[in-house]
């Protein structure tokens, strides 16, 4: 019976520029490798020592890529070792097999947001109104199932990210703030969804996750056995959970970590 990884990317496994945290003298920092490519310019990396790690999981275990990105931002990404064979993007609402949307998923998930939800012409109505053109930098829609704020973070108000929240609350929707985006997505747009499927599909026995922002918390919660690095929205807010291991590691050292984890983890469960 295979074990199913499941692991956000961005500030988890893989790290922009800005998210490295490369605090120890410049001579002892580790060789990075790049994994991203965006207008010819390199966008998102990981260790060397990551790289070499990811290459040995993907041999052991079934590994899903699982992003809130779409999946024109996700196609480039160049992971190290074996291709997935399933990627989990736009937060759960496209389950990818072989590079390709499962149209029956999509089905599945968009039926139920239409029943649970109020609409993303409303959500994104009310983010037009209230967002201040001061801190806004970019409104952006993703596949059509959720909604996105780039903004400048040293400006952005507190108090308006926490009245979002509390607005989105009551009309099914959750609030993430990440970097320099403010997410809203529907409560039923989930990872953890989407992990269900895929170990039902592969007949998986046990599920392991990693990811360190308020999305990620559900696909946590839903895998056997879960790590959060020392950095993101859920660090920040100290959350765990019984099943949860909470790493000190942070920025590119805690992608490395993680990897370490998993892979402990899937020799430990499979001969």
């Amino acid at each position: 019976m295979p074990v199913l990884v499941a692991s956000d990317l961005d500030r988890t496994l893989i790290y922009s520029a800005g998210a490295l945290a490369l605090t120890m003298p410049d001579p002892r920092a580790p060789r990075l490798l790049c994994v991203e490519v965006h207008e010819s310019k390199p966008l998102s990396y990981m260790t060397e020592t990551a790289a070499g790690l990811l290459t040995e999981l993907g041999d052991a275990a079934v590994f899903v890529p699982t992003t809130t990105r779409t999946r024109k931002q996700y196609e480039r990404i160049n992971l190290p070792g074996p291709a997935p064979r399933y990627a989990i993007c736009a937060n759960g609402g496209h389950l990818l097999v072989d590079g390709v949307s499962d149209p029956d998923w999509y089905a599945r998930v968009t039926a139920r947001l239409a029943d649970e939800c109020a609409s993303l012409a409303e959500v994104r109505e009310h983010l037009m109104e209230t967002a201040d053109p001061l801190w806004v930098r970019k409104h952006r829609v993703a596949e059509d199932l959720f909604a996105y704020l780039v903004v400048e973070r040293e400006l952005l108000p507190e108090d308006w990210v926490k009245e979002l929240a509390v607005w989105a609350e009551n009309r099914g929707w959750t609030v993430s703030l990440q970097g320099r985006k403010v997410y809203a997505v529907p409560k039923p747009l989930t990872k953890s969804a989407a992990m269900r499927e895929l170990a039902r599909r592969t007949g998986a026995d046990l599920t392991l996750a990693a990811g360190d922002s308020l999305l990620d918390a559900d696909l946590l919660l839903a895998a056997d056995q879960g790590w959060r690095p020392g950095h993101g929205e859920l660090a920040d807010a100290d959350w765990t959970a019984p099943t949860i291991s909470p790493l000190q590691e942070r920025g590119v050292l805690a992608g490395e970590r993680i990897l370490r984890e998993f892979l402990k983890a899937t020799r430990t469960t499979t001969p």
